[in-house]
């Protein structure tokens, strides 16, 4: 019997957290046994950090309703630290599209487009931590030190591009979620499929360009110099360390990124039309339609996997983040309508220009919230504390059976 364990199957073994489980039919897709034509090309993922509320935007529980301000099971007392009494929702629910799903009007433009959507409403997780479960919704793993789905997908497929990274994440304008870059980190793959951040404003590339006060000479003479100690090394080493190989990499890289950044982050160049539709000229939805257009400029330009996150740190009052704990409807108006209209205008933008067919898109968080309030026995405060036993997600494109 043949024991082996291909590097096929071993890529398939680390697609089992929340969010890699959108993402598995990539690497199923490319496989030489696969007979039928691939579907996903690339992906781009939005991860909500803090965890949202299922009950206040896809998960329609009407029976919330009926026993709002009635004191949940007993047995429930056992899982969570303060239970107060069922909270029906917030927001209104109503069946939207051809397909009647059901949306709340906390997405009001996302719920223009639930044809396109295809929702989970059967996640799980194993922690009701922050960083642990957004290290596992990224990687399988509660903990780091594991690649991420993104790395995953760099090592197993690659980039279409050798100008771009094969992994790029964007993070919040306000700051990084609470598990910092080892959020999209390579584990134990190679440093070259870690995720490659861009800014969230200014520059996109931290350091990319050289100050002005260094000349041209002067910094393609040293590039020459430090890419020949390298190699050099690398040859003492018989070509075998892998942290000095991804070094050369990133620097072979970063001069392609040279050249294609600067034309890649130019939205002088989206007509109005586009820039209508994302919302990039009005607040607050500025800053997440220029990362939404930014990540569908990646991925039109040969990027394997996109990754956008809403919400930054976990800390200070108003809350960064969706993660809902005093008050649902301030936290969750005030996030939702950052980013509902430009996650509905990529998906329509996608579809226009033919690349939703074959791209994934995926709007995942970390775990959901409680269908009860967050307070003492007795009270009906309008907060939620974080639920991993069920949450949603939802997905788009790639051949997905939408609208359900």
């Amino acid at each position: 019997m043949n024991t082996d364990l291909n590097r096929r199957s071993f890529l398939n073994l680390g697609t089992c957290g929340l969010g890699a489980t959108a993402f598995a039919h990539l690497l199923h897709a490319e496989s030489h046994r696969q007979p039928v034509r691939p579907v996903a090309k690339r992906a781009i993922n939005i991860c909500l950090v803090g965890g949202l509320s299922q009950v206040d935007s896809f998960d329609y529980k009407p029976e919330l309703a009926t026993f709002h301000g009635k004191a949940p099971p007993a047995e429930t007392k056992k899982h969570f630290h303060r239970v107060g009494m069922l909270r029906k929702s917030d927001w209104e629910f109503a069946q939207h599209g051809q397909s009647g799903l059901w949306v709340s009007s906390l997405f009001p433009h996302l719920a223009k487009v639930a044809d396109q959507l295809t929702v989970l409403r059967s996640m799980q997780g194993t922690t009701n931590l922050h960083t642990p479960a957004l290290f596992l919704s990224n990687s399988g793993f509660p903990v780091n030190g594991f690649p991420t789905v993104g790395s995953w997908l760099s090592y197993g497929l690659g980039a279409e591009t050798n100008s771009l990274p094969s992994y790029v994440v964007i993070a919040d304008r306000r700051g990084n979620p609470s598990g910092g870059v080892s959020t999209w980190g390579h584990g134990f793959l190679p440093a070259s499929h870690q995720g490659v951040p861009l800014q969230a404003k200014g520059h996109p590339v931290r350091d990319l360009f050289p100050p002005q006060s260094v000349s041209a000479e002067l910094t393609r003479d040293t590039d020459t110099l430090r890419l020949a100690m390298h190699r050099q090394q690398l040859a003492r080493l018989g070509g075998v360390d892998a942290v000095l190989e991804a070094r050369l990499r990133s620097y072979e890289l970063a001069a392609q990124m040279q050249l294609s950044v600067p034309e890649m982050s130019d939205l002088a160049s989206e007509p109005q039309s586009i820039r209508r539709l994302y919302g990039l000229d009005e607040q607050p939805t500025a800053d997440f339609a220029r990362n939404c257009i930014l990540g569908r400029r990646l991925l039109e330009r040969g990027v394997r996997f996109v990754q956008l996150f809403s919400g930054g740190p976990l800390g200070g009052m108003p809350r960064a983040s969706w993660d809902a704990h005093e008050k649902m409807i301030p936290n969750h108006s005030r996030e939702a309508v950052r980013i509902d209209q430009p996650v509905a205008a990529l998906l329509t933008d996608l579809q226009q220009r033919g690349l939703l067919e074959d791209t994934l898109v995926t709007f995942t968080t970390e775990f959901g919230r409680t269908p009860f309030a967050e307070s003492k026995p007795g009270e009906n405060s309008t907060g939620r504390d974080h639920n991993s036993a069920g949450f949603s997600i939802w997905m788009a494109g790639a051949g997905l059976r939408p609208g359900i």
